[in-house]
């Protein structure tokens, strides 16, 4: 396989980087971070509607551009450069996948062209839990005259407070595991939906809690067809998980690159302490962690690619679990291993509000257990990997 980039992927690369450099500087970041919905609306405006991000992966006949999710991940890892709040993961590596994923074909005429042409942004609710596999899903979905009525509550929904569109994962009343877990989209506004800000160590990127009192959907509303609704539910989990690892990629290379610039500006004894192998050492190793990240997430984006292109095929979906995971370990490790070592190179001030290194190792942090941490995808990993040979 191919993972050198194209030269349409490096403009949109360079396109990225230029956009970012002043969007997405540390005051930026920090002012963002700090306002009511936790992303600049002007800067999420121009993301949109001007640069057509969330359209990436879209394919034409939705309003997008038809290219694919390995775009996606190249402005994911961008974005992880520079920490910027903004609705993109949320939109484009959870709702929308589940969306392409989806046989409704109603819903993805319906919401796919709003989300191509930036008029709402969109996020994925399912876990009740600190649990990130399938009894992760707790809320039930009873039926009723008019359909599902719905009660129950969600955690960590990523930009949950300020979305316009919920894609929400229920299970049947008396299932249990796999069994009985469906799919619905419904707007954000939808009577009975109540969402709160849930505050976190990461003030870069916002969680929410939703509860559902009541809420009715309909048939018309369902994502997934039945006894099919945890397989849709967990590709799009992998594929999410593919777009962090490739934002966690960006954070580490970036704050590695942070470290490089104070270390050889910083003197000690008459020399720059970048000179001392000791430390050296540790560079190196940080590099190759990153360049592991970066492998890694590129390959899995490339199998998400295919497992969007090719429905329902069982190897790459097999293919995906198992990429999906490596690059979640990889990238988790790496970012938190580069933001630790940030701070301890960066002396008594790295862990200080005027210093950056403490940002990324707040998100390394919470990023690294976001969607599970590498010891749950080791775990999934193996029971794969075991589970295929016996």
């Amino acid at each position: 396989m191919e993972l050198a980039l194209t030269d349409e992927q490096r403009m949109i690369v360079q396109s990225a980087e230029r956009f970012l450099a002043q969007a997405g500087s540390s005051s930026a970041v920090r002012q963002a971070m700090a306002s009511e919905t936790g992303h600049d609306r002007d800067t999420w405006a121009r993301i949109a509607r001007e640069l057509y991000w969330p359209a990436l992966a879209i394919p034409e006949a939705y309003g997008g551009l038809g290219l694919g999710f390995a775009e996606v991940c190249l402005l994911q890892e961008q974005l992880g450069r520079c920490l910027l709040p903004s609705p993109f993961y949320a939109t484009s590596c959870l709702a929308t996948p589940a969306l392409l994923l989806s046989r409704n074909q109603p819903l993805k005429e319906q919401w796919l062209p709003l989300i191509a042409a930036g008029e709402i942004s969109a996020s994925v609710a399912y876990t009740s839990t600190q649990q990130w596999d399938d009894s992760a899903v707790q809320v039930y979905a009873q039926r009723c005259a008019e359909g599902y009525r719905l009660n129950g509550h969600y955690l960590y929904v990523i930009d949950g407070a300020a979305c316009d569109l919920l894609i929400i994962a229920t299970r049947t009343p008396g299932s249990v595991g796999e069994a009985g877990i469906r799919l619905f989209a419904l707007p954000a506004d939808t009577p009975g939906v109540q969402r709160q800000y849930q505050p976190g160590m990461d003030q870069t990127r916002r969680l929410a809690t939703i509860t559902l009192n009541n809420v009715v959907v309909t048939d018309e509303q369902l994502l997934s067809e039945p006894g099919l609704g945890w397989p849709m539910l967990r590709d799009v989990l992998n594929i999410a998980c593919i777009g962090l690892a490739a934002e966690q990629t960006g954070g580490a290379q970036q704050v590695l690159d942070l470290t490089l610039g104070y270390i050889n500006g910083r003197e000690q004894f008459g020399r720059s302490i970048a000179s001392f192998q000791a430390i050296k050492h540790r560079c190196a190793d940080l590099m190759l962690a990153v360049e592991c990240a970066r492998s890694a997430s590129y390959y899995a984006a490339c199998i998400a690619d295919e497992c969007l292109n090719i429905d329902g095929d069982p190897s790459i979906q097999s293919q995906l679990a198992e990429t999906a995971a490596t690059a979640k370990i990889h990238a988790s490790e790496g970012f938190f291993r580069c933001a630790s070592e940030s701070i301890q190179l960066h002396g008594g001030v790295g862990f200080t509000w005027e210093y950056d290194p403490h940002l990324y190792f707040k998100r390394a942090r919470a990023s690294e257990q976001l969607l599970g941490s590498p010891t749950f995808h080791r775990e999934q990993l193996a029971k794969q990997i075991f589970g295929e040979r016996s």
